[in-house]
């Protein structure tokens, strides 16, 4: 920590998020696979989705497209950092590179925010000047969508509630797929009247979609890159649970934050009084932080409470 305090007590730290990296050399986990198949079939459906668009002369499939194409890119920028997180740490990068996963996160919204603004602006031009729509090519094509981005849904389900990047990529999927519906209804809504209107509203629809998808996604990356608490954990119960163990008289210098997008780490000051060095209690500690609060890399300092040595950073408001 820094600090000049007689007792510094590293002996309570928990460093088993980490030691999964010598198994990286054995190929693909199960969930790199899930990224590659998840690349590779909405890369292929992109590229039909920007033909048929095309030929179709359809904004609501071109917008679905750059939609998916964003997607796309969110995936690979979510396997990269997932690959990185597994790389041991160095001397100058002592937490390896677990963040990566944050900013990963964060770029695939501000990614997203960036298909809104291009998918609106296509959207109003076609609104002021409609254009015909092959409405078979934009039927069959968006069913097609359904299929594809509801099995890419799938393949993120499973652990989606610990890990942002798998949210993130598991609701722009189900969005994806809701979006491929509405654009089969408009298809045969344009069938059924000739409404060319049709297709740059649901552009714009879309563009919607996505903005509100993302929103949250943003907002909450943005919390975890500014060190933020994250979101599952309730900083006050974590401190009255501290304060609670047997000896101690306060806890001050307490923060806890994002390694990554799937692990958390803390340090605290515990004040015990008359305390000596106990190893098992600092081991047993960690060990229920981890538990119940799925902090897994722990950092207590212990402190005697000297009033001739205060502690610097014991204000609340003090870094």
């Amino acid at each position: 920590m820094g600090h000049s305090h007689h007792v510094h007590d590293h002996h309570g730290h928990d460093h088993a998020h980490g030691h999964g990296h010598a198994h990286h050399r054995h190929g693909p986990r199960p969930e790199e696979r899930g990224f590659a198949l998840g690349v590779s079939l909405n890369l292929g459906f992109v590229a039909l989705e920007v033909a048929a668009g095309l030929i179709a002369a359809s904004m609501a499939l071109l917008a679905d497209a750059g939609h998916n194409l964003s997607d796309v890119l969110g995936l690979v920028l979510a396997w990269v950092a997932v690959r990185l997180a597994r790389r041991l740490p160095s001397r100058r990068r002592t937490y390896g590179f677990h963040r990566a996963s944050i900013l990963a996160a964060l770029a695939n919204a501000m990614l997203l925010l960036v298909a809104v603004g291009a998918i609106a602006l296509e959207s109003v031009q076609r609104l002021i000047a409609p254009e015909p729509v092959a409405t078979g090519w934009m039927l069959w094509v968006a069913a097609a969508g359904i299929v594809v981005n509801g099995a890419t849904a799938l393949l993120f389900a499973r652990g989606r509630e610990a890990d942002i990047n798998r949210r993130g990529a598991y609701l722009h999927m189900v969005a994806d797929a809701g979006v491929s519906a509405g654009v089969v209804a408009g298809a045969l809504l344009i069938q059924a009247t000739g409404w060319l209107w049709v297709d740059p509203v649901l552009g714009l629809i879309i563009a919607g979609v996505i903005l509100v998808g993302t929103w949250g996604l943003l907002r909450e990356s943005v919390d975890l890159a500014m060190d933020a608490v994250p979101p599952a954990i309730d900083p006050a119960a974590v401190g009255g649970f501290l304060a609670a163990q047997a000896g101690v008289t306060e806890v001050h210098d307490l923060h806890i934050w994002a390694i990554s997008t799937t692990e958390t780490a803390l340090t605290a000051h515990l004040v015990r009084p008359g305390a000596a060095m106990d190893d098992g209690f600092l081991t047993a500690l960690c060990g229920e932080l981890r538990t119940r609060f799925g902090i897994g890399h722990a950092t207590l300092q212990v402190e005697s409470g000297d009033p001739a040595h205060p502690c610097a950073q014991a204000p609340a408001e003090t870094l």
